[in-house]
């Protein structure tokens, strides 16, 4: 399954998101499930699909789905 695909499952299921949600565009606090409790959740959640572990200031800078791609991109999780 390619990294979106995955990523994508991940959001949903971590911010317990509605169909209908276009998830590839979402940005922090854009909704209400995605406020400062919703992102640490959604954090823990990519870091235990992925196995990886973000630094601190990853985790501040994660503000959107692009971004969290392109942040496992970087630790060499490929589609």
């Amino acid at each position: 399954m390619a990294i979106n695909d995955r990523l994508r499952d991940t959001f949903v299921e971590a911010l317990a998101l509605e169909d209908g949600v276009d998830v590839e565009n979402l940005k922090y606090r854009e909704i209400d499930q995605w406020d400062s409790v919703g992102h640490m959740a959604l954090v823990a959640a990519i870091e235990d699909e992925f196995d990886v572990e973000f630094e601190t200031d990853q985790v501040i800078d994660m503000s959107s789905f692009k971004v969290a791609a392109d942040m496992l991109r970087g630790f060499g999780v490929e589609d």
